[in-house]
Formats: structure tokens, C-alpha cells, sequence
């Protein structure tokens, strides 16, 4: 036992050492070192959830994995290791999620010799690509290898400057666990989402920016940095849709705006404030029910001068998953016409009730592509927030 803690401390040191650009060439040497790994490979979720990218010394020189019809795929949907056994010479390919707080970056795969298969080493592996995770995601700020590595095609610029905008694509905690989506991955204009967590509060803001192109990515940049840089002087949410609008205001005087949702909860209570600006939607699953959740409605960010916004009470239940929507998936418009519809919407929530919810808004966007007008340009936008409660948690 002694001699694997040794092995994997020995990987953990290598990889917290290395050059960002380097960092899974050191751990393929390490696993082949320590591990006696005959093969390591690393693949990365793609930007539309439908692809594991391999990371390679270039991106795109090898081929991509379905992330629903391959064992790499199962391991990634599942976040269980998964393994199989190499038939020509007995080997086990290892498939391990590499995952950082629930936000769900790829796959590591690492081949072993049958007798290296034990299950003190699959545990260790496990933890290795946990520790790649976080560690990609520091060495992100300094190399663009990895983020190569998640295109399975060139991203527009608007795309580019929304991708980099985000926080993750999922979080969990104790209390709650979330999941995101923008469509269409490669060319989203002005649909997107934001959180932040404290030891006392989430806050959760879903925006939709009018226009296309690099005008509607411009303009959400300055609602969502605008609403950050009020929530990071320690502003209540009105205040701080009050201070979005006044920035948002200042520079497009009325022309352009922003339709914002914007939340904040009490993790250890549920109880939550929403502000409603405009044309995102909050659906609710409490128990088998699926619902519209109305608020008052309020002027979108910018549309008028010195707006006042008032937050209103809302309550959140262990239990209760919530689902927020763009315009662009309740107003989605089939090819003959026909809107998607509440009842249509209501009827997809309940069919993915059983995933967890970083899997819910990919699901639902396929389901929802699979109706709308093939050629319909406008963005979709999916967040999923399970809510746990601090007391179910407390009791695990």
C-alpha cells in the first residue's frame, strides 16, 4: 500500500508541477512511470456536449468520440469510471471522468496491464483525473490547448467572446447542483448565464441581449460584467439591476437592451429574491408537477433612464428542480409554424426528470432541436437547478 501512495503522490507532484501547455504530456509520463500505463489518452467534451475531442499535439488530428455511443461517452454520462478489457493481449482501458465541481471536462482514459487492475489503483486514478480537472482549469488563463481541444469547429466571435464570458457548465454543492447549455454552440449571440456562490447566498442571473452578431455578444459583456461588478461590492440584486440599467443606459441611451432573470438564494433556507427583467422564464418541478413560475414583470436593463427594479420573495424546497428558459426555446417556432409552447415545454421537463441536472438542459435542447425550424438562427438557452437544502445535506 505504502508503494502506491508513494506512485501517486508522485503523479500528483509531477502534474501540480508542470508547464500549463505540458501538463498532460507530464501525466501521460507519469502514468507510464508509475502506473506501468501502456496507453493514456485525453479527451475533452466538445463546446456542444456531443463530442469527446482527443487532445493532441494539434486540434482536430484525431478522431472524435460520441459522447453517446462509446464507452468513453458512458463513463462521461455516468461520471463512474468505466472499464473494458482490451481483447488482443488483456488489458483494461480505463475510462475516469475528469470533472471539477461538478462541471464535467472530459474524459482521461489510461490502458493497464490485467494485473495492475486493482481496485486501489482505479481509486487512485479516479482522484488523478479529478486533480488534472482542476488543474486544466488553472492552466486555461495561460495556454489555449486545452480550450482547442473542446472545438469540434471554428467558433464564430460572438461565440468566442460568450464562451469566455461564463462561469462553467455546472456546479455542485451540498445544497443544490446546477447544469447550463447555450445553443447553437458555435454561433450564440446574446443568450447567457451566470452564478456565483458564498457560504450564504447563490445568486443566478440568466440574460438575453437583443440583436445578433458581435453587437448582441458587446452588449451582454457589458450587462453581465455591469451586474458582476454590483454583486462584488456587496449590492442587493435590485441595486444591482438598477446599477446594470444605468450602465447599459449610459452607453446605448434606450436603443438597445438586455432581458434579464435574476436570482438570489438563501442555501441554508431556500428562500430566494428575483428580480424579472425581461423575457427569460422560470419553470418549476416540485414532485411530479411541472409549472410556469410568474413574477411581476419589470422594464429589461437599459430600456429606459435611472429605472427603480424591485425584488420579489420566492421559495425554493429540497426537492423542487427549476428550469430556466430563453426566448428561444419557449418562442421556438416549428417548420410549419407551430410554437413550441408551455405544454410542449412542460412535457420535455418531465421526460428528463430522471438525469441529473448538468445532463437536463443538453437534453432538453436536443429534444427541442428536433422540432424547431431547421433554419431558426435565434439562440437557446437551458439552466437546471436542483435544489437540495441545506438540511438534506446536513443529514447525508
Amino acid at each position: 500500500m505504502a508503494l502506491t501512495v508513494t506512485n501517486f503522490l508522485a503523479v500528483e507532484r509531477a502534474v501540480r508541477t508542470a508547464a500549463p501547455h505540458a501538463i498532460f504530456d507530464t501525466v501521460r509520463a507519469a502514468l507510464v512511470e508509475f502506473y506501468e500505463a501502456v496507453e493514456v489518452d485525453l479527451l475533452m467534451a466538445d463546446y456542444s456536449l456531443t463530442v469527446l475531442q482527443p487532445v493532441t499535439a494539434l486540434p482536430h488530428t484525431a478522431k472524435p468520440l460520441p459522447v453517446h455511443a462509446s464507452p468513453e461517452g458512458r463513463a462521461f454520462g455516468s461520471q463512474e469510471p468505466f472499464g473494458q478489457y482490451v481483447a488482443h493481449d488483456g488489458s483494461v482501458d480505463l475510462h475516469l471522468p475528469v470533472t471539477v465541481r461538478g462541471d464535467r471536462l472530459g474524459i482521461l482514459t489510461v490502458r493497464l496491464p490485467k494485473q495492475r487492475c486493482t481496485p486501489e489503483t482505479v481509486q487512485e486514478l479516479t482522484e488523478l483525473a479529478e486533480l488534472l480537472g482542476h488543474e486544466i482549469v488553472v492552466a486555461e488563463r495561460d495556454t489555449d490547448v486545452f480550450l482547442q481541444a473542446r472545438r469540434a469547429s471554428r467558433l464564430t466571435l460572438a461565440a468566442e467572446m460568450q464562451w469566455q464570458l461564463l462561469p462553467a457548465r455546472a456546479c455542485t454543492r451540498p445544497e443544490y447542483a446546477i447544469g447550463a447549455q447555450l445553443e447553437p454552440a458555435y454561433d450564440i449571440h446574446g443568450d447567457n448565464f451566470d452564478w456565483s456562490t458564498t457560504a450564504e447566498t447563490l445568486t443566478l442571473s440568466i440574460t438575453n441581449g437583443m440583436g445578433e452578431g458581435i453587437q448582441a455578444s458587446l452588449l451582454t459583456n457589458l450587462a453581465v460584467n455591469a451586474l458582476r461588478n454590483a454583486r462584488r461590492a456587496g449590492i442587493d440584486i435590485a441595486d444591482q439591476a438598477a446599477l446594470a440599467d444605468q450602465a447599459i443606459y449610459a452607453q446605448y441611451r434606450g436603443a438597445e437592451y438586455v432581458s434579464t432573470l435574476l436570482l438570489s438564494f438563501e442555501p441554508a433556507t431556500g428562500r430566494g429574491r428575483v428580480v424579472d427583467a425581461g423575457s427569460p422564464q422560470l419553470w418549476r418541478q416540485r414532485d411530479k408537477v411541472v409549472e410556469h413560475v410568474d413574477f411581476e414583470a419589470q422594464l429589461p436593463l437599459g430600456m429606459f433612464e435611472e429605472t427603480l427594479y424591485a425584488a420579489q420573495e420566492f421559495q425554493a424546497l429540497p426537492g423542487d428542480r427549476l428550469i430556466f428558459v430563453s426566448d428561444g426555446v419557449y418562442a421556438a417556432v416549428s417548420g410549419a409554424g407551430e410554437r413550441y409552447g408551455e405544454r410542449a415545454l412542460a412535457r420535455a421537463i418531465q421526460a428528463v426528470s430522471l438525469l441529473p441536472a448538468a445532463a437536463v438542459p443538453r437534453a432538453l435542447l436536443q429534444e427541442l432541436a428536433s422540432y424547431r425550424d431547421a433554419d431558426a438562427d435565434d439562440d437557446a438557452l437551458v439552466v437546471c437547478l436542483d435544489w437540495f437544502g441545506r438540511t438534506a445535506a446536513a443529514s447525508d
